[in-house]
């Protein structure tokens, strides 16, 4: 009866492993609310209706977040672990390269975040997902649905919820002091160019961390 149980647990677990489906490439679309609840409109009121479009292909990401305000792109190699900032507002483009450490400094308040899992269940972009509750070390929460059906070769795209057993398609992060949900509105396997994540050659004023950490200061 022990070798039976164990037996099945086995093909539960196998069974589960393998219906998993690893996204190599493909692009993901995520739209964004924004709730203030404020009469007087604010920087958080303008990125409301704004969307993240992923791009993934093997080791490498691509994420353009589009508002009204301009578009950032962010532009990941998860093999040499350099990521590229590509800020274009206002007429004024600013390309930020990033290495390892700087990366991990951006992404600070995310170290060590640890998940607890709900039986709260829904459907987003056709896929069955589960509900999850991130801590941060401040004690900061935030919601995410995940689908187990999937997982990413490279989740550096989604720093806070790299650690989740399978891709989140809804999630809650923090502008300023206003909570925003970005939501999968689809997913997609189709192929996608290598020239996707070129660097362009010019156009761009490139600067390091450390000046647009400075430049952000002032």
């Amino acid at each position: 009866m022990k070798k039976s149980f164990v037996l099945s647990c086995f093909i539960f677990l196998a069974a589960t492993v393998f219906s998993q489906k690893r996204i190599t490439e493909g692009v993901i679309v995520y739209n964004l609310v924004v709730n203030t609840n404020d009469s007087t409109p604010k920087l958080a009121d303008g990125l409301d209706g704004a969307t993240n479009t992923v791009y993934i292909k093997g080791k490498l990401s691509r994420s353009e977040f589009v508002s009204i305000y301009g578009t950032q792109t962010t532009i990941i190699d998860n093999k040499t672990k350099n990521v590229t900032l590509l800020k274009e507002y206002g007429g004024k483009k600013y390309m930020i390269t990033l290495l390892p450490a700087d990366w991990t400094e951006t992404n600070k308040k995310y170290d060590s975040v640890s998940f607890s899992f709900e039986n709260d269940y829904k459907t987003i972009a056709g896929y069955n997902c589960r509900k999850a509750i991130g801590k941060l070390k401040s004690g900061e929460t935030f919601i995410v649905y995940y689908t187990a059906d999937l997982l990413p070769d490279n989740q550096e795209f989604q720093y806070s919820n790299k650690t989740l057993p399978g891709l989140a398609l809804e999630y809650e992060t923090t502008i300023g002091n206003k909570k925003a949900v970005f939501t999968a509105a689809s997913v997609s396997f189709n192929p996608v160019p290598i020239a996707k994540f070129d660097l362009p050659k010019s156009g761009f004023r490139v600067i390091t961390y450390e000046e647009s950490k400075k430049a952000r200061s002032n």
